[in-house]
């Protein structure tokens, strides 16, 4: 099973769509919301660049945004 990161935000509905999806397909997952995590937060932008959220990391792969189509095919 692939190894699934998400990085949140409070009020971020993409973040509740990205972990409903794998809820439903029952895809453990760890969750890091930066907006109470700084330092989550900063390793966010030294790995991507951004702050944007949700940002899904799976096996190494980032996915930036909630992309149904893409965290399919990646799991």
């Amino acid at each position: 099973m692939a190894h699934v990161t998400i990085y949140t935000s409070a009020n971020c509905p993409g973040c509740s769509s990205a972990k409903r999806f794998f809820q439903e397909r029952g895809v453990h997952y760890t969750e890091h919301n930066i907006s109470e995590n700084l330092d989550k937060a900063q390793e966010l932008i030294d790995k991507t660049g951004q702050m944007s959220v949700p940002v899904i990391e799976i096996d190494g792969e980032y996915i930036i945004g909630f992309d149904k189509r893409r965290l399919s095919t990646s799991l």
